[in-house]
């Protein structure tokens, strides 16, 4: 791949690793990325956010994802993806002719705790004694599951937006994150103050059933809402002040908005399973959906972030076919998948980025687990929003502080 060399790794592993007699299995993808020069640097392997979004495919032409060559200057860089997507036996609609029952219980195996042991599955597979871990966002979550149960495997761990509470129950962070895009709405309108009225007017065209997307969705105020879940990304602000000066009848208003909500049926796990990210030892029963506050019922021009309804179940053509599924998660008791005792034994090293903004994993929960892990070093920021790594210089800056060097 032009400079870059790239390694293709399948393995099959066990669907429910907490079960020998359960004889399933699905095959675990992963890409291991090198440099000219660097074959034989040690490992970081990369954990995507999520959850239900494969890695990112590498290149060169430009560089991509963007913070690639400061990973390979010091790692080689494997791209795992995570069981259920991608290459890694996805999930898809062709899955429900099983059965909505099947693919609910089969879902349930996919969490951050069985991408753990998948991690250990291909550490193992490639040699390596131990090696360092990358975790953006869900990918995050997934490193604090990794130092709950396997913390001897990793040498520095990497975090960017991803230092999730480890004892809360998801009703706490949805709450919280209704407060952040509460602060986010009102920032844009400062500067935008004229769309404050087209959203109003917007919201009336999507209850009158006004706005039809290219895929025959009819959109319901709530899913035009949530488009505001750009608002936590760096330049996402642009994004949604294009689409809202646009003509709501016509074709790039519509095709616009289809690629601004942020949950799509490209990933339908991600809508799905998304809540249970959250849970540790209860269910989350719908929980954006419980605790929204009252103001967010009475204002229409409150945008929303990662905050699922159950009425999109209904109303989004791409959900419908996942509806029996999305009900009997919500409903599923999902055991305890963080140990804080364990996490704070762990003696980890390295460094995280903790966005004074983020609207998806709130800074007073992630300040919480990060007093747990003296260990890593943590940069609060406001320079970035919850993608930042996506610019090079985030990861650049963790590398220096995990290392003790002065930053570049």
């Amino acid at each position: 791949m032009l400079d870059l060399t790239v390694e293709e790794h399948t393995l099959t592993v066990p669907l429910v690793w907490s079960d020998p007699s359960d004889q399933r299995t699905i095959d675990i993808f992963a890409r291991v990325v090198s440099r000219d020069g660097g074959e034989a640097l040690p490992y970081l392997v990369f954990l995507q956010g999520g959850p239900g979004h494969e890695a990112p495919r590498p290149f060169h032409s430009s560089t991509s994802p963007a913070w690639l060559d400061e990973a390979l200057a010091h790692y080689r860089v494997v791209m795992l993806d995570q069981r259920g997507t991608g290459l890694s036996s996805p999930v898809g609609d062709a899955d429900l002719e099983q059965g909505s029952a099947f693919v609910a219980e089969h879902l349930t195996h996919l969490r951050a705790d069985a991408i753990v042991r998948d991690c250990e599955a291909v550490r193992e597979h490639l040699g390596a004694a131990s090696w360092s871990v990358l975790g953006q966002s869900f990918g995050g979550f997934t490193t604090l599951a990794y130092l709950t149960t396997d913390a001897a495997s990793l040498d520095d761990v990497f975090i960017t937006g991803g230092l999730s509470t480890v004892s809360r129950p998801a009703d706490d962070v949805y709450a919280l994150c209704y407060d952040k895009m509460r602060t986010a709405s009102e920032k844009y309108y400062r500067r935008f103050p004229e769309h404050r009225d087209v959203m109003r007017r917007l919201v009336d065209r999507a209850d009158a059933g006004g706005i039809v997307l290219p895929d025959g969705e009819v959109v319901s105020a709530s899913r035009l809402r949530s488009v505001g879940s750009a608002l936590g990304t760096n330049d996402g602000w642009q994004m949604l002040w294009s689409l809202l000066e646009r003509d709501p009848s016509s074709n790039a208003f519509r095709h616009d908005l289809m690629l601004a909500m942020p949950f799509s049926g490209r990933n339908p796990m991600y809508f799905a399973f998304h809540e249970s990210s959250y849970a540790s030892g209860q269910a989350t029963r719908w929980s954006a959906e419980r605790v929204e506050p009252d103001d967010f019922r009475d204002d229409v021009t409150l945008f929303t972030g990662e905050h699922i309804r159950r009425e999109w179940t209904e109303t989004v053509p791409a959900f419908r076919p996942w509806c029996d599924v999305a009900f009997a998660l919500a409903e599923f008791e999902w055991p305890a998948i963080y140990d804080s005792e364990a996490i704070a034994a762990s003696g980890t090293t390295g460094a995280a980025a903790v966005y004074v903004n983020d609207v998806y994993v709130p800074l007073e929960f992630s300040l919480e687990t990060a007093s747990l892990l003296p260990g890593v070093q943590t940069w609060v920021t406001s320079e970035h929003e919850h993608n930042g790594v996506r610019s090079g210089p985030v990861l650049t800056r963790l590398i220096d502080l995990a290392h003790g060097r002065s930053i570049r």
